[in-house]
């Protein structure tokens, strides 16, 4: 089975209102929590007379997910909850929803904010376009010229992604290929006494 993951290409933007009140979505691709800072913080100057900027983000780094939700000031799981349920819905990751608020006058209550930022988020994520990722291995492989022909045959019958090469006094060469088919690939190199080195995963 390929392994996957989901993101959003680009930018996307949402809006709700509720009884004077307005709620301004962003999503955005992120890949790290400075990335993460760095997108709040531009919203927090551009609408600096907001009352709230709420925000949600799910991470890959690793083996691990770096989640959060804020929820700026509103009631307790009031705002960062759904926001987060929104992206959670799509299992994106690598994806920040950032909501801001601008007050009416007229308080929502806890369900009526759930239901505002849920919205919210839920508008600027459906005009996000969303890419599936296949998770791939990296991987080098350092081999003499003469044996070229066999080693070209075995990663083509692997479909082996050829990402770079070296030449010097022997062949040194980068790959990438779905991950559950790297051991096999591994065990025919080892037939050959070549040693293939793993790098990672990544996306491909």
């Amino acid at each position: 089975m390929v392994e996957t993951y989901r993101v959003i290409k680009a930018e996307a933007e949402g809006f709700y209102k509720e009884k004077g009140s307005k709620f301004l979505a962003y999503a955005y691709p992120v890949g790290s929590i400075d990335e993460v800072k760095e997108r709040v913080d531009e919203l927090k100057k551009k609408y600096y007379d907001a009352r709230h900027h709420c925000f949600a983000h799910i991470i890959n780094e690793g083996n691990q997910q770096l989640i959060r939700a804020n929820d700026d000031g509103e009631p307790n799981h009031s705002a960062g909850d759904p926001i987060l349920g929104q992206i959670r819905s799509l299992d994106l990751v690598d994806t920040l929803v950032v909501v801001v608020r601008y007050f009416g006058g007229t308080k929502l209550g806890v369900s009526g904010l759930v239901h505002a930022y849920k919205t919210a988020a839920e508008d600027a994520l459906s005009h996000a376009e969303i890419l599936t990722v296949e998770i791939k291995t990296d991987f080098t492989l350092e081999y003499p010229y003469e044996q070229t022909q066999d080693v070209m045959r075995v990663l083509n019958d692997f479909g082996v992604e050829i990402k770079g090469q070296e030449f010097t006094a022997s062949c040194l060469l980068r790959g990438r290929i779905e991950p559950e088919r790297y051991p096999a690939l591994r065990e025919k190199m080892l037939l050959l006494k070549l040693d293939v080195v793993r790098l990672g995963a990544n996306s491909g």
